[in-house]
């Protein structure tokens, strides 16, 4: 079996972090999503892999590499253009040849990966399995029909009126049939050659699609708030670790990860939260659900519930939370401070902020 990743979106709801960084290398608790659906795929056996790339390519495939940091095989194949989910199925057909394969959106987030998944793929053999997930609002979201036996009967993509409740997950796992489905696809009104259309093209003809209906957390993390969350997961499984530095005037409460190098002076990091390498707090505190980017600097601050990627600079602000804040960012006092502030910051980003 081999395994297709996507990484080719635009990240448009995560705009602007998304207008000079890739939206899957965006981290949660220290380390980009994408990067938790690869070791998932290798925790499953697989290690050739198909990573496909947009514009933020270079950006990717630098952060990737060949994929032996996770022990994968990585070959790249560019899409010129964000065409829908099925035509990234469509332009790694030489790629997968007729090999089964998982498909796994590289900004989704899963606990529990994707073992069982696919040991009962390779063991039931049909044409098509997909992981679905109980939502509130299914008009978002690509929806399933089932039957009493759990087969899927019928698809929808984003429908007015959702015949369930049953979304699909990034995780969708195919045998060679689906190329015969994909090549018979039309544009959706969306403009795009939509997976949804591939598997009802398999039902129609009669083949078997199964369905597994997850009972762990899954989250899309194409916006702010679910990034969020995603990171408070992360966190709230961290083990305190402290490999950095931390003056006898600072305290740390509960998980608390301070990583090589990191510098913790006059402060108070209250867990789970993670101090990556290189970043200096300084008479200020971190509060739960943090994670505090490679050599950012944090001083005479408060903040919690946020992700501050690399190198931003946070000095004399009272307290920032629910945030994320983007690389080499500046936030600095103004006059006429509420008693707190919430940001969405893009790369390179300046901010004033009264205190």
């Amino acid at each position: 079996m081999k395994a297709l990743v996507l990484a080719g979106g635009s990240g448009t709801r995560l705009r602007p972090i998304t207008h000079t960084s890739a939206k899957q290398l965006v981290p949660v608790a220290g380390k980009p999503v994408l990067f938790y659906g690869l070791e998932a795929i290798a925790a499953a056996g697989i290690t050739e892999l198909g990573m496909v790339v947009g514009d933020t390519q270079a950006e990717i495939e630098a952060a990737v590499g060949d994929g032996s940091a996770f022990g994968l095989q990585v070959t790249y194949l560019r899409q010129e253009a964000p065409l829908g989910l099925a035509h990234g199925v469509l332009i790694a057909r030489d790629f997968l040849g007729d090999d089964d394969f998982v498909m796994y959106l590289g900004d989704n987030f899963i606990v529990g990966g994707i073992t069982d998944l696919v040991a009962r793929f390779v063991r039931e053999r049909p044409a098509a399995q997909v992981m679905l997930t109980e939502v509130g609002d299914p008009r978002q979201f690509g929806v399933a029909e089932l039957d009493g036996a759990g087969r899927v009967v019928g698809l929808e993509e984003k429908p007015a009126r959702p015949k369930s409740d049953l979304a699909l997950v990034g995780v969708y796992l195919f045998s060679p049939a689906v190329h015969a489905a994909v090549a018979e696809l039309k544009p959706s009104w969306r403009g795009e050659l939509e997976i949804t259309d591939a598997i009802q093209w398999l039902i129609e003809a009669g083949l078997r699609v199964e369905s597994s209906v997850i009972t762990g957390y899954w989250k899309d993390t194409g916006n702010v708030t679910d990034m969020l969350e995603v990171n408070r997961l992360v966190l709230e499984s961290v083990e305190p670790r402290v490999s950095g530095h931390v003056d006898a005037a600072s305290d740390l409460v509960g998980r608390v990860v301070v990583e090589p190098g990191a510098v913790v002076e006059r402060s108070r990091v209250v867990g789970p939260a993670i101090i990556a390498g290189g970043a200096r707090i300084r008479d200020s505190y971190v509060g739960p659900f943090t994670s505090i980017g490679e050599s950012c600097t944090i001083t005479g601050s408060e903040i919690e519930y946020s992700i501050v990627l690399p190198r931003a600079s946070i000095a004399g602000v009272g307290r920032i939370e629910w945030s994320l804040i983007g690389h080499d960012v500046e936030v600095t006092p103004a006059p006429h401070t509420p008693r707190a502030h919430r940001l969405v910051l893009g790369d390179h980003s300046k901010v004033q902020i009264s205190s």
